[in-house]
């Protein structure tokens, strides 16, 4: 995960909300939709062909005229067919989670469950699974919508029947520690099996594993053995209202 510290930026992190950016609602409009739709299709294509992202996204970017809020939306929505294919594969539904161990890729979870609650634009990416345009900085700042995302989680993990679940934050962002804490408060609380790591980078730990994983990381679906759509799953069960933009 690249991280960009605080004072790279010179600006506090006051957030008390998840939400959407100022400009999210025009530039994510309906009459949009169609535009960013076609767009996702044709970066899918070039990136299923090998073409370099970067500057797969640059040519349809121009194309479409897209600003650089709109070019990172379709570059997380975007996968080739071959990719769509294998990441289905593999994943687990939630009817085969009952007695089973969890890993999580902590952040990644988290905080799109934090921006649906917050009324942030969530996307459909073609592989299925539910992304965020949520940026932490460097560092992460608990939000109204932190407690209550940690305890809709938790609720479905014990409804599903997960046997154990293993976190793993991020340790150089900013105030992990302090969600560390809050997590194994809940889960103390509420009586979940949950265990709590911070580690240098999450994503070689779950890409390596031979666990079922929960990630919506592209760079972890892609070599990942098992895993589980859980922000999808839990947005769609507990969070009707969100604002889905479907780019699939």
């Amino acid at each position: 995960m690249p991280v960009a510290t605080a004072k790279e930026h010179n600006v506090p992190d006051t957030r008390r909300h998840r939400g959407p950016h100022p400009q999210d609602r025009q530039l994510f409009a309906e009459a949009e939709v169609s535009r960013l739709r076609a767009a996702t299709g044709d970066l899918s294509w070039l990136l299923g062909k090998g073409y370099a992202p970067t500057s797969a996204i640059k040519l349809v970017g121009d194309r479409y005229t897209l600003n650089a809020r709109q070019r990172q939306a379709i570059a997380r929505c975007a996968c080739g067919d071959d990719q769509v294919a294998a990441r289905r594969e593999r994943r687990l539904e939630a009817a085969g989670l009952a007695g089973r161990d969890l890993w999580i890729d902590g952040y990644n979870v988290l905080t799109s469950l934090e921006a649906a609650l917050s009324g942030g634009v969530i996307l459909h990416a073609r592989d299925g699974c539910y992304r965020d345009m949520a940026s932490m900085h460097g560092s992460y700042r608990k939000v109204h919508e932190t407690t209550p995302a940690i305890q809709m989680l938790g609720e479905l993990l014990a409804d599903w029947g997960v046997a154990n679940c293993r976190w793993l934050l991020d340790e150089p962002v900013s105030n992990s520690g302090r969600l560390k804490t809050m997590l194994r408060e809940l889960a103390e609380q509420r009586g979940w099996s949950w265990e709590v790591e911070l580690v240098p980078d999450p994503d070689v730990i779950l890409a390596k594993t031979d666990q079922l994983v929960a990630s919506a990381d592209s760079q972890i679906l892609d070599r990942a053995r098992r895993w589980f759509n859980l922000a999808r799953e839990a947005i769609d069960s507990r969070v009707p209202d969100a604002w889905i933009l479907d780019l699939s």
